[in-house]
């Protein structure tokens, strides 16, 4: 108990900093943030859109609600357990902003540079059992992702940060991409999630909640 409130003292520290961070002169936003939330299991997006900085909280639109029907079909979670029981994080945490053509702009590498240390900072002071990055961009800071098709339903260990975890790729869920809906992306998902729902640290989440009641 002594442990858990150190690190829930850290975190919430640590949240308070990040969301004074003003590094990227480029974004569109200040950074969002899902809280500070102790948990065994980190999900990392890749940057917030639009109505996220606005509403406060990750994944708060259509991708969200998307994700949230993934775990609550296949880990048996809904999206308020999800949200107080799993820390989210992000490669940025500020909206980048509008392409010319309409659609969100990737942040650029040293705006992913700049924020990566927040990312460090979190995994060393959670040590997670699991970590889940959600889209390519995610994907890719931790493992090779040059095809979703050979990441997809698969588990992988993974060393950063000075700790070795867990990882599990989930496609974003953005209704931009088809890539979830289609074969092979709907099945290698489905796979996946799967996976995240047989998780020891996703079993303890589930368990905690049903013992709550």
């Amino acid at each position: 108990m002594v442990a858990r409130s150190r690190i829930q003292a850290q975190l919430e520290d640590h949240v308070i900093r990040l969301k004074q961070c003003r590094r990227c002169p480029r974004m569109h936003s200040t950074p969002v943030s899902g809280g500070a939330v102790v948990s065994n299991v980190m999900l990392i997006g890749q940057a917030p859109g639009p109505r996220e900085p606005v509403l406060q909280k990750p994944f708060a639109h259509t991708a969200g609600r998307t994700l949230f029907q993934w775990f609550e079909k296949f880990c048996g979670l809904a999206e308020l357990t999800i949200r107080s029981k799993i820390y989210f994080a992000a490669v940025c945490r500020c909206f980048p902003g509008k392409t010319v053509t309409g659609g969100d702009r990737v942040p650029a590498p040293d705006e992913i540079q700049n924020c990566s240390s927040w990312m460090n900072d979190e995994i060393e002071i959670l040590r997670p059992r699991l970590i889940i990055p959600v889209g390519r961009l995610a994907i890719a800071q931790f493992i090779e992702c040059t095809k979703l098709e050979k990441v997809i339903g698969r588990k992988f260990r993974v060393r950063r940060a000075g700790h070795t975890f867990d990882l599990i790729p989930l496609p974003h869920p953005s209704g931009a991409s088809p890539w979830h809906k289609i074969s092979p992306g709907k099945q290698l998902t489905e796979r996946a999630m799967r996976q995240v729902a047989r998780h020891p640290a996703i079993a303890a989440v589930a368990e905690c909640d049903r013992s709550l009641s």
